[in-house]
């Protein structure tokens, strides 16, 4: 399942609390969109981002990086998204 979750990069900070959970990429996208919406900010202001779970989560829930990852395996990446932006 697809998780909306906070994520301020905080390394002393591991655990991430769910914000909310999507059955697919795109109702999450829209759900981050809200957010962005309510809260007046960018994408990169919200410190949230979606990430894929095998995990059954709910909003409020707590999970560890060991626990997500920013795609579902076999998901088709956007070719933007497979190399960083750093030299």
């Amino acid at each position: 399942m697809y998780a909306l979750i906070f994520d301020e990069n905080d390394p002393n900070r591991p655990m991430k609390e769910v914000l909310s959970v999507h059955k697919s990429r795109e109702t999450a996208e829209k759900a981050l969109k809200q957010r962005m919406k309510r809260l007046g900010k960018r994408v990169w202001e919200c410190h949230a981002r979606i990430v894929w779970t095998e995990q059954r989560v709910r909003p409020k829930d707590l999970v560890s990086p060991t626990d997500f990852s920013t795609w579902r395996p076999g998901e088709k990446i956007p070719v933007g998204e497979r190399y960083t932006d750093s030299d």
